[in-house]
């Protein structure tokens, strides 16, 4: 178990205080995450890696000369948010350009190009790049679909080190690129790994057992297969990985053997011996293997095997030295960092404030208040159900939905509470509830719950009472918004299986003439019967995706999530007559 904690749910936060504190040469705190302590030189590009907490060195413990230039920090195994990861890469940024590059998971490569599409917008030369190098997660040529694991610190190594070379953006967007397309990994567990202050772990693997193809975001196996010896257990990573070979003659690897934080180093030592020796049988020359813990996944008992097919030029950017926190190789041969110190009291968030209040008349206030009186009711509801959500989630995926939702949820009620209390109508409470809940929760469920109530808010402005054809063209918008960015159908066994029932009960009853809280409670019933049909899907999309069999019987957790926070809204106005909505 993860034992040494205060709050759970400040558990990042908690972390990165000691991290910086300790790593001050290295390292300083900026919004959402961490960038080297020298400012990024002219000319260089820089490099953001990122992802959600929990597997440390990945990815604030590589930032430094020869690696990352900064790393976006989430929520432990969720991904940042958008305004985190455009956060981090201003910071990084000289005038060279920045690519932010991340593990392939679906809240990743939502938040992380809108967070491009952000710094575009702002005059920066931006680019993203996924990972794919888990052969368990999807089959040869389906490579798009598999997920970043171990591979991540090949990728980034890489493009770290083109980035210090002195390549421009294009060049190092092609080096992560041909490190992605040369590296692929394997992974097995011997046992599940427990979130903070949880009491028990996400899965639990049977004794006697290992779990093959595990993710690192807590979400267990493909398959369980008696465990072997360490000779056997090379075996099946060394045929695992060279049986996904890419279409390459090359004989020189880089090889990582990855400890997941709970198997010990002299374990991993006694595996290597074995996997080296298969490696070198059958032909290949190793070029600087690391055996450790580099890509973790809190305090998961397991391993992970990663090859590189190297060519001249990965190769210099593998053996490349680098200097980081919790990584140095060659250090003697990196020039000492000569960039400007930077002033971690310079260092910000923007942020352009308005008077809301102008917006907004009577009506729209007071429907400020109905607003902030829902998601106060959401959140309230979220708190008990993090434990039951989580469980749900835990079946096929990480376990973090339960969590995700009141982080989001709640910054969504204080935002919305500091608006109101400004005078905003309904309209701008709801534009800073999905903005705070993007921004706290992370995640895919944080980028499209704040596309939502955004896209809500867009729609019924801060003047007047909306009525319920207003408000099912709010929430219909918001459908539109949430299938552009997630790329989901209804089918996929997602939150769309909740929400699109939701919108057409919600149409069909406005049509009817039936005021928007008499419509609300009937469309709450239909997404309480979306969630539920999602029980009998196959989820294709998500982390969930790699578990299609294991997640039949269960309902989503984001459409079970979304139906609860529908009903609650009903219940909460169950008291108001026709006349007062």
């Amino acid at each position: 178990m993860t034992m040494v904690c205060n709050d759970p749910a400040r558990f990042t936060e908690d972390m990165l205080v000691g991290f910086l504190d300790a790593n001050a040469r290295y390292v300083v705190g900026v919004p959402g995450g961490v960038v080297r302590a020298h400012k990024t030189r002219p000319g260089k590009v820089a490099v953001v890696i990122g992802g959600g907490s929990g597997h440390y060195p990945a990815f604030c413990g590589t930032v430094g000369p020869g690696f990352a230039d900064g790393a976006v920090v989430g929520n432990v195994f969720t991904s940042p948010s958008a305004e985190e990861a455009a956060s981090v890469a201003r910071a990084a940024h000289s005038d060279a350009g920045v690519l932010l590059t991340t593990g392939n998971y679906a809240g990743d490569v939502m938040n992380f190009n809108l967070a491009v599409s952000q710094l575009r917008s702002e005059g920066i030369d931006a680019r993203y790049f996924a990972v794919t190098d888990d052969v368990a997660s999807a089959p040869r040529g389906q490579e798009s679909k598999r997920r970043g694991i171990a591979g991540d610190f090949t990728v980034f190594k890489c493009a770290g080190a083109a980035a210090e070379e002195g390549l421009d953006l294009a060049g190092v967007v092609r080096v992560a690129e041909a490190a992605n397309a040369a590296t692929r990994t394997l992974g097995v567990a011997f046992d599940g790994c427990t979130l903070p202050g949880a009491a028990k772990p996400l899965f639990t693997v049977p004794p006697g057992q290992m779990g093959v193809g595990l993710g690192i975001h807590g979400e267990p196996g493909i398959a369980e297969e008696a465990m072997p010896t360490a000779a056997g257990l090379a075996a099946t990573l060394v045929d695992g990985v060279l049986g996904d070979r890419p279409d390459t003659d090359e004989r020189r690897i880089a090889v990582i053997l990855n400890g997941l934080g709970r198997t010990k180093y002299e374990e991993l030592f006694v595996l290597w011996g074995e996997v080296a020796r298969r490696l070198r049988e059958r032909g290949y020359d190793i070029v600087e293997p690391e055996v450790g813990e580099l890509v973790t996944s809190l305090d998961m008992a397991g391993c992970s095997l990663t090859v590189m097919w190297l060519d001249d030029e990965l190769e210099r950017y593998w053996t490349a030295p680098a200097d980081t926190p919790a990584y140095r190789k060659g250090v003697s041969a990196l020039a000492a960092p000569s960039g400007e110190v930077r002033d971690p009291h310079e260092i910000g968030s923007d942020s352009a404030t308005t008077d809301i209040a102008d917006r907004a008349d009577d009506e729209g206030r007071e429907g400020g208040r109905v607003v902030l009186r829902a998601l106060t009711a959401m959140a309230d509801m979220l708190a008990g159900a993090e434990t039951e959500l989580g469980r749900i989630d835990a079946v096929a995926g990480d376990g973090d939905h339960g969590r995700g939702m009141v982080k989001g949820s709640a910054a969504a009620r204080d935002a919305a509470g500091s608006a109101a209390e400004a005078g905003a109508g309904q309209g701008s409470v709801l534009t800073a509830a999905g903005k705070a809940w993007a921004a706290k929760a992370g995640g895919t469920s944080g980028v499209l719950w704040g596309a939502l109530l955004t896209a809500l808010g867009e729609r019924l402005g801060d003047t007047g009472t909306p009525d319920a054809t207003t408000v099912a063209a709010g929430i219909r918008a918001g459908y539109d918004a949430l299938t552009q960015l997630g790329g989901a159908a209804p089918g996929d066994k997602t939150m769309l299986d909740a929400l699109l029932p939701f919108v057409e009960a919600l149409e069909h009853r406005a049509a009817e003439g039936d005021s928007w809280i008499q419509a609300w409670r009937i469309a709450a019933d239909a997404a309480t019967g979306g969630a539920r049909s999602t029980a009998g899907m196959r989820p294709k999309v998500g982390r969930a995706r790699p578990l299609a069999e294991r997640s039949v019987g269960t309902p989503d957790a984001g459409a079970t999530s979304l139906a609860m926070c529908a009903q609650t809204v009903a219940d909460c106005f169950t008291y108001i007559t026709q006349g007062d909505g």
